[in-house]
């Protein structure tokens, strides 16, 4: 599934990244404590989590993800959305929470 599809599918907001929505998403991952992420998550992987400060771009783009997802409606900073730009790094808004966001993936087949 392309990043674009999943915006349609789950009806998310995106906030940024506009340029990287053509991204092959591979897997799933759900977490907020960032070197977790880092050393677990694979590339492809839609993230979802809570996080929404400028260092989440860092570990999308160092790992190669193909989207976030900021759930449960958390505010993400200008400095987020400018560098998700320049990083071409999708992310989007959900008022949905991990649980409910992660029922939906599985339902559409991402694991």
């Amino acid at each position: 599934m392309l990043v674009r599809e999943l915006k349609e599918t789950l009806g998310l907001t995106i906030v940024a990244g506009e340029n990287g929505v053509d991204k092959e998403i591979t897997a799933g991952y759900v977490g907020d404590l960032l070197s977790w992420v880092m050393a677990n998550a694979k590339p492809g992987a839609v993230w979802i989590t809570i996080q929404s400060h400028v260092n989440i771009i860092a570990v999308a783009s160092l790992l190669n993800l193909s989207c976030i997802i900021v759930a449960e409606g958390a505010h993400i900073d200008k400095d987020t959305i400018e560098k998700a730009n320049e990083e071409d790094i999708t992310v989007f808004s959900s008022e949905m929470n991990a649980y409910e966001l992660v029922k939906k993936l599985t339902e559409i087949g991402i694991d």
